[in-house]
């Protein structure tokens, strides 16, 4: 059970990262990367950018903000034609938020500023450094994120030893629920092995699902690239090596795993997600075609012992 306080030097240890962290990304001044708009401003026009449309209400709850305030941030963009609404055409009682092209025009410059100034944070820091910034940063939305709250499990990056996990388990479950052979678990530890040699950590990520201190589930996402050059595909990313331990099926892992993909990628300015699986993995599938992936070619081959119809999917991010 947790406990009802925190140490004084535990509670001071976060508030003095709060403030440290304020100050270095610069959210402390008036206006947000040298743009008219306040950090809470800024946010709204983000949420609206990237979404096709939302209300007041659904803002409101997904950002914790007083729906009073929020009123009033969104009738001064109203009022600078940066935001419309209009009547929802299933319940008129809701009007729906959008970003106008005055309000897109105004937001371009900001992302890009945002994203500069990010990446010359990033720039000061070597490699390995970028990559510990990075899970540590995933590591803190897993334990404080709502998945928390809501479900008996977690999603966090990789520690040492997942990967080996990764490739056991893919190994183990294949080979007892389909046959598959030590040929595919020997393209699974290709594929982790390719994750760390090409890793980036700004285009690319893996999540491990975690219930009660083990590893449960893991998914990865990556740079999609050509087969035959290796070479990048232009704003395509690719979900690999989705999994979930058999003992913690039913809980919604699968589902949340690609959510999260889809998620990443959106934020890394991918343009498609990409997917191989085969046709016998149907709750694989399942999930894939409930998140909105389409199926968009099939072909016979003979793998891992066995004859199957391997498959590609897709999802639009447009």
């Amino acid at each position: 059970m947790p406990a009802t306080a925190q140490p004084p030097s535990r509670t001071e240890a976060v508030r003095r990262f709060n403030r440290f962290y304020t100050r270095r990304i610069g959210v402390l001044q008036e206006n947000l990367a040298a743009s008219p708009f306040s950090l809470t401003e800024s946010r709204l026009l983000w949420e609206l950018a990237h979404r096709e449309h939302s209300t007041a209400a659904e803002l409101a709850r997904e950002l914790g903000l007083d729906p009073g305030y929020l009123s009033r941030l969104l009738r001064a963009l109203k009022e600078q034609q940066l935001v419309h609404a209009e009547r929802g055409a299933a319940d008129a009682r809701h009007l729906h938020l959008r970003l106008t092209p005055a309000g897109r025009r105004a937001f371009a410059p900001l992302d890009r500023q945002s994203a500069a100034d990010v990446e010359r944070l990033l720039a000061g820091l070597a490699d390995g450094e970028q990559r510990r910034l990075l899970a540590a940063m995933a590591e803190i939305e897993a334990l404080l994120g709502e998945a928390r709250g809501r479900a008996p499990w977690l999603l966090r990056p990789p520690h040492a030893g997942d990967l080996g996990w990764v490739v056991e388990r893919h190994g183990r479950v294949y080979a007892d629920e389909y046959g598959w052979d030590l040929r595919f678990e020997a393209l699974v530890a290709k594929i982790a092995a390719d994750f760390v040699d090409q890793f980036e950590p700004a285009r690319e990520a893996c999540w491990i699902a975690e219930r009660d201190g083990a590893a449960a589930g893991c998914v990865f996402l990556v740079q999609a690239r050509s087969e035959k050059t290796g070479e990048p595909v232009a704003e395509t990313a690719q979900l690999r090596l989705l999994l979930v331990d058999p003992a913690a099926r039913g809980l919604g892992i699968g589902a949340r795993l690609v959510d999260e993909c889809e998620r990443f990628a959106r934020r890394s300015g991918y343009r498609k997600i990409v997917l191989w699986t085969n046709s016998v993995l149907l709750a694989a599938r399942a999930i894939y075609a409930k998140a909105g992936y389409r199926l968009v070619a099939s072909e016979p081959h003979q793998s891992f012992g066995k004859q199957l119809v391997g498959e590609t999917w897709e999802l639009a991010l447009d």
